[in-house]
């Protein structure tokens, strides 16, 4: 899939689960289960709660996502 087919959109991390997998709130209040990409992953850059965050979602399935920046506070 193209990469400009994704859906970009920003959130706050509302609860770190295991593997790597966060729940980010959406402006709209929807939540969306996330991963971290694997520039996140190799340069080790901690994402904790309250996180401010940009997702990417696949138009197929807006349940998941991954994230792919974290906002500097």
């Amino acid at each position: 899939m193209p990469k400009e087919d994704n859906i970009e959109a920003d959130g706050v991390v509302v609860e770190c689960l295991r593997n790597a997998t966060f729940k980010v709130k959406l402006a709209n209040g929807f939540i969306v289960t996330c991963t971290i990409s694997g520039k996140i992953r190799m340069h080790y850059i901690k994402i904790l709660v309250g996180d401010t965050v940009k997702i990417e979602m696949s138009p197929y399935d807006i349940s998941k996502g991954r994230i792919i920046y974290r906002n500097k506070n």
